[in-house]
This record gives structure tokens, C-alpha cells and sequence, in this order.
């Protein structure tokens, strides 16, 4: 049960939803020529979620003092789970996800793609010893592997499957994909900047350099509150430029994803407390949930 607290089992199981629905709910179900069968997929998951995986753990090797002090209740490493055993179960995960992506980037064809597995390890091991504490350039790089984390499956899946004939229905799917990881990278930013302002006290004691340190709790804060408006004006032009014809889809997207980010801007324009910035942490994981869930009604409103 620790371990699988260390390795963010929640994130994971929301990786392994989002590609579910991804390959089954939107290529599958229009008949996209894709080149992964079932197996396939499932190692293509499967490696995504093990180096996910390795970068919570170092992660939470790099922040176990600033931990002490930011949730000492929820501190595993040290406690639960020797640093030994964390540091093990860093490397497996990490030999496991690069050697399935080898082998799966040389199934398809590919065998360069093998280097963006190499990349995100080094990315996912250098952000918790380095980025994270620097001004704003760590929240871009974790935020751009949560977004990677989504378009893994345009890339493997439906680039090898591109020809001349098919290249405009193929580079469509791809797209609505892309989309989606923008979705995923605005959403995530915005978290990782008040997970910052969240754990300042812990953050300075360390002596990071987080935007919240740099430029005080209160600018850090109409900073986060600016950007949270991104996304909402985001998913706002794509529904009126790609669905406003669906109903349904309008519906689901105002009440359930608009409406909450909506409220989200509005109670950080006033939080000043660490435990507003945790409850707005949770309702941004629900956003992204919701928001990725959506992708579920594509073969109820384009058919």
C-alpha cells in the first residue's frame, strides 16, 4: 500500500484511462488506421506509466526534507519505504519502461522514437534534482511531460500509419490528440504553480527558488490566477470553433469543465491560506479528469 502511495497510483490509473479512452473510445471507434494491436497498446501504456512512476519516486527521494515540513503526514520515504528500497524501485521502474519503449519503437518501425523514453527519463530525473527549484522553468518541463504523457499515443499509434492517402483523416485524429495534451499542459501548469505558493515555507527552507520565493505569496498568486484564465478561454474557443454544433458536448463541457475551472480562478484570486491552495490542487485533478473523460462522447456526437 506505500508503494503504491510513493508511485502516485491515482496519476497513473488516470494515464491508463486516458489511453484507454484515446485508442478505443476515439481511433478505434472511427475506424483510424493505427499500427498497435492490444498488445502492443498495452506495452506502449505500460511503459508510460513505469517511467511515470520512476520520476514520482526520485521525486520524492529529492523532496523528502522539504516534505518534513510541507506534509509531514505524508511523508513514505524514510518512514514507510527505506530510501534504499525508493532508489531500487526507481531504477526497475526505470530499466522496465526504457527497455519496453527499445522494443517498441523498433516493433513499429521507429527506432528513433526510442529516444523520447530516454529523454523523459533523464527529464522526470533532472527536474526533482535540478528544475524543481527554479523559477517557473520546472512547472514548464513537468507540465510538458503531462502533455507527452497523452500525445504518446498519436505519436506511436497513429504517425507510422500515415500516407500520402490517408494523411488528412489521419493528421485530424492527431490533432483532436494534441488537443488534448495542450488541455493537459495548461491544466497541469496552473496546479504546479499553486502546489509552489502551497508549499513556500518548506520550498525557502531548502533553499529552491520557486516563483512564490522569488517574487512573494501574493504576486506569485495574481500570476497563478492570470494564468488559470488560459485555459479556460482555451476550451471555450474549441468548443465554439470545433463543436458547437453538439449539444450534448456544449452541455458537459460548461457545467463540467468550464464551470469548475471558472470557480477555481475565482477562489485563488482570494486564497491566502496552505490549505485553500490544497482544496484547489484537488478541484484542478478533478478538471483534468473531467476534461479528459470527454474524450468518451467523441462516438456519441460525431457519429
Amino acid at each position: 500500500m506505500h508503494i503504491l502511495k510513493l508511485i502516485r497510483w491515482k496519476n497513473l490509473a488516470l494515464i491508463l484511462l486516458v489511453h484507454v479512452l484515446i485508442k478505443y473510445a476515439l481511433l478505434e471507434s472511427f475506424e483510424v488506421l493505427t499500427v498497435l494491436d492490444n498488445l502492443h497498446f498495452f506495452i506502449l501504456t505500460l511503459t508510460t506509466i513505469c517511467l511515470a512512476a520512476a520520476g514520482n519516486i526520485i521525486n520524492d527521494i529529492y523532496d523528502i526534507e522539504t516534505d518534513k515540513i510541507n506534509k509531514p503526514d505524508g511523508v513514505i520515504i524514510g518512514t514507510s519505504v527505506s530510501e534504499k528500497a525508493a532508489y531500487n524501485l526507481f531504477f526497475i521502474f526505470n530499466i522496465v519502461g526504457i527497455g519496453l519503449g527499445f522494443y517498441l519503437s523498433n516493433h513499429i518501425g521507429k527506432p528513433t522514437f526510442f529516444g523520447i523514453f530516454v529523454i523523459v527519463s533523464l527529464l522526470l530525473y533532472v527536474y526533482a534534482s535540478l528544475l524543481k527549484r527554479t523559477i517557473v522553468f520546472g512547472n514548464v518541463v513537468i507540465s510538458f511531460l503531462a502533455a507527452l504523457s497523452v500525445m504518446i499515443i498519436g505519436i506511436f499509434d497513429i504517425i507510422p500509419a500515415i500516407f500520402p492517402q490517408n494523411k488528412a483523416s489521419q493528421i485530424t485524429f492527431f490533432n483532436i490528440i494534441f488537443d488534448y495534451a495542450v488541455f493537459a499542459f495548461l491544466v497541469n501548469f496552473v496546479r504546479e504553480l499553486l502546489k509552489d505558493i502551497q508549499d513556500i515555507d518548506g520550498d525557502y527552507k531548502a533553499g529552491m527558488n520557486t516563483l512564490p520565493i522569488a517574487i512573494g505569496r501574493e504576486r506569485a498568486n495574481k500570476i497563478a490566477f492570470a494564468i488559470s484564465l488560459v485555459p479556460i478561454a482555451a476550451v471555450i474557443y474549441y468548443l465554439s470553433t470545433y463543436l458547437y454544433k453538439q449539444q450534448f458536448a456544449i452541455i458537459y463541457f460548461l457545467i463540467l469543465v468550464i464551470a469548475p475551472m471558472i470557480y477555481a480562478s475565482i477562489k485563488i484570486f482570494s486564497a491566502d491560506h496552505k490549505k485553500d491552495y490544497k482544496r484547489l490542487s484537488t478541484i484542478y485533478k478533478l478538471i483534468m479528469l473531467l476534461g479528459m473523460v470527454s474524450i468518451g462522447l467523441y462516438p456519441l456526437i460525431l457519429k
